[in-house]
């Protein structure tokens, strides 16, 4: 059996500084030993419940976070970006999914380093009509694969909302609680990584069961982008598919799931380089 990790920086536990989240931040190496720590765990767990293969999306910033030489041999690690199906690239054909080190939606209260896909440019995502965290869009996406995620470790208001809500079969795994954006009250590497070999156990119990099942998204899609300036709008609107709404939102229909994320990570995408363009 096949196994994909998918791997975020924001919602690992003690990660809550901007300088964790940065190449050349301060405490990024620090950063890069936790995710290293807490996605090896997960990989050896699921190897003992008899996945032969994990593959690992690296999926933070730049998308090099994890220490390779750590990796057990079963272990395929993705890395570099952009990449297509960016957070999820390489996951087709896997029986089950796990979400480590993933937050919450942009807006979202009381939780570490809130954002959506991008937060130097997106205020806001919908999919036929719901508001949609980095969760909730890659889950969408492997649904339409016919594969499921049946683990989520990260923030705990990312837990309470979007994954009990929308894949309550998932096992949440909480990482960290936290009382504002830059901060988080995080239990002991010993205890995380206890849980993450528990939470693995009972995820795998539940797929195994017949309860996990693949998200589904309507198909067309409805997708609506508010982006936090509009000179980004003015950029996505140069596609002739584009609608827009007003001076920050535009909207646009997909034929299938991955159509519609392709569309969108190509909309932030442009949305950098006009941000490049004018802080020159």
């Amino acid at each position: 059996m096949r196994a994909f990790i998918s791997l975020d920086l924001e919602g690992l536990p003690y990660i809550v500084s901007r300088e964790h989240l940065f190449v050349k931040g301060a405490l990024y190496g620090e950063a890069r030993k936790i995710a290293t720590e807490v996605v090896k765990t997960a990989a050896e767990a699921l190897h003992e419940k008899g996945f032969d293969e994990v593959i690992v999306a690296d999926s933070h910033g730049p998308m090099v976070n994890i220490l390779p030489e750590a990796m057990p041999e079963y272990v395929e690690l993705v890395r570099g970006f952009p990449r297509p199906t960016s957070m999820v690239a390489f996951a087709r054909g896997s029986d089950a999914a796990l979400f480590l080190g993933y937050h919450a939606k942009a807006g979202t209260n009381r939780a570490t380093f809130d954002h959506t896909y991008s937060g130097a440019s997106i205020d806001r995502l919908e999919i036929n009509g719901v508001e949609v965290s980095e969760f909730l869009l890659n889950a969408y996406l492997l649904g339409s694969w016919g594969i499921p995620v049946i683990l989520v470790g990260g923030d705990r208001r990312l837990i309470e909302t979007d994954v009990r809500e929308f894949t309550p079969w998932a096992v949440g795994v909480p990482f960290k609680e936290s009382p504002s954006r830059y901060a988080a009250k995080s239990p002991a590497m010993t205890k995380i990584k206890s849980m993450i070999r528990e939470g693995v156990s009972r995820a795998v119990g539940r797929l195994e069961g017949g309860e996990a099942r693949p998200l589904t998204a309507e198909e067309p899609v409805r997708v609506k982008v508010r982006f936090l300036r509009s000179d980004m709008a003015d950029a996505a609107e140069l596609l002739p598919f584009i609608n827009r709404i007003d001076g920050k939102t535009v909207e646009f229909e997909a034929k299938t799931v991955e159509e519609a994320y392709r569309v969108f990570e190509l909309l932030t995408l442009a949305a950098a380089g006009v941000s490049a363009v004018v802080t020159r």
